[in-house]
């Protein structure tokens, strides 16, 4: 399973892009992927060609706005794990005693 966590924005619209980001946000939640939405991105989980595909559609979407987008991608795959959007978050709670912020 791949976690993917990437940020997509449009830079050629000026400071407040949340109305094109917006529209990421619908592609991802119609996907029917597991994600969790942060303040500074978004982490999906599944198979490698489905989650890639989720990005592409957003890429898509956004460049039909946009002339200019900027995207980070981070992506952690591991062969034969899934829940990981929930238990790699879970380990670390137990590993350091805490309650962490997420």
């Amino acid at each position: 399973m791949l976690l993917l966590e990437f940020s997509m924005y449009p830079t050629d619209k000026g400071a407040s892009v949340s109305q094109y980001v917006k529209s990421n946000l619908e592609i991802i939640d119609d996907s029917g992927l597991p994600y969790k939405l942060g303040p500074m991105g978004t982490c999906l989980e599944g198979e490698y060609d489905e989650v890639m595909a989720v990005v592409k559609m957003c890429y898509d979407r956004m460049s039909q706005d946009s002339d200019r987008i900027a995207c980070q991608i981070k992506m952690d795959w591991r062969q034969g794990h899934q829940g990981r959007l929930e238990g790699k978050v879970e380990i670390l709670k137990t590993k350091t005693g805490r309650d962490l912020s997420t």
